[in-house]
């Protein structure tokens, strides 16, 4: 089964400018059984980009930078400056983490407030809290939204004229920034068409998503759709329900054409 993208259509997604804001939440990191920050005054920093690290596959994500005095400066060993940013390793009971540490060399403009502050690496740490959760993927940011909404609206999905799903009691997500997402009731997919993946993903203020792929559809139906077995104990509305990606189907609400966006997902 072939798919073709059209390439005209909406602008490229376009991430939101970077902040940093005072955090209210205690927030907390470790790094082998040990705490290496621990601060009631963290900085939030709202960013999106690729990897600063190279050789990582890791993205840059919102994250918290701490004032020294709420680091564990004893372990890290400052390793090199690279592109404007200090990096140390860090070393907890004989275990060295390379690059686990980072701060802005010169933090001018939005990013002035965190002269003297460090963050860690997320994915270099075994576990980071606000308050008393353990949060996973990257900080959550209070200025994001995630709205599940029961619509009656007429979903329709295909792919190359075939239907892989119709609903008219779709749940309608509007995360901030992202396309609407429509999620259907597994009895309305045909899900004899597509099979389990091996592929998940975390997101911090929805879950961890398992997803489908079409039967024999090839590459460009892998991983078309996904679904949130047991989501954040905010989001149960989206419990099992599948939703397909509007960049890779041709999606129709109430007999309308819906534009494929254009997202770092496509």
């Amino acid at each position: 089964m072939s798919m073709n993208i059209n390439d005209d259509g909406p602008p490229p997604f376009t991430p939101p400018p970077p902040r940093v804001e005072p955090s209210p939440r205690w927030v907390r990191a470790e790094l082998g059984g040990m705490t290496v920050a621990d601060s009631r005054r963290a900085m939030l920093h709202v960013a999106f980009g690729p990897p600063i690290l190279p050789g990582s596959d890791h993205p840059l994500l919102p994250g918290y930078f701490f004032p020294l005095d709420d680091v564990a400066t004893e372990v890290l060993d400052e390793a090199h400056d690279r592109d404007g940013r200090r990096w140390w390793h860090a070393t907890v009971d004989g275990t060295t983490t390379e690059h686990a540490a980072w701060a802005l060399v010169d933090p001018f403009g939005p990013t002035a407030d965190l002269a003297g502050h460090v963050t860690f690496r997320w994915d270099a740490m075994n576990a980071w809290y606000e308050e008393a959760e353990q949060v996973f993927v990257h900080a959550r940011d209070p200025r994001k939204r995630v709205d599940v909404i029961q619509s009656s609206r007429t979903v329709e999905v295909t792919v190359d004229g075939v239907r892989l799903a119709r609903s008219s009691r779709p749940r309608l997500v509007f995360e901030t920034d992202l396309p609407t997402r429509y999620y259907l009731p597994p009895e309305d997919v045909e899900l004899e068409l597509l099979g389990a993946s091996d592929t998940t993903s975390a997101c911090p203020y929805k879950g961890t998503a398992r997803y489908w792929s079409l039967v024999d559809g090839g590459d460009a139906g892998r991983d078309i759709a996904w679904s949130y077995p047991d989501p954040v104990a905010e989001q149960p509305k989206l419990v099992d329900l599948v939703c397909f990606f509007n960049e890779k189907v041709d999606l129709s609400v109430d007999g309308d054409r819906v534009e494929r966006p254009r997202t770092p997902w496509l």
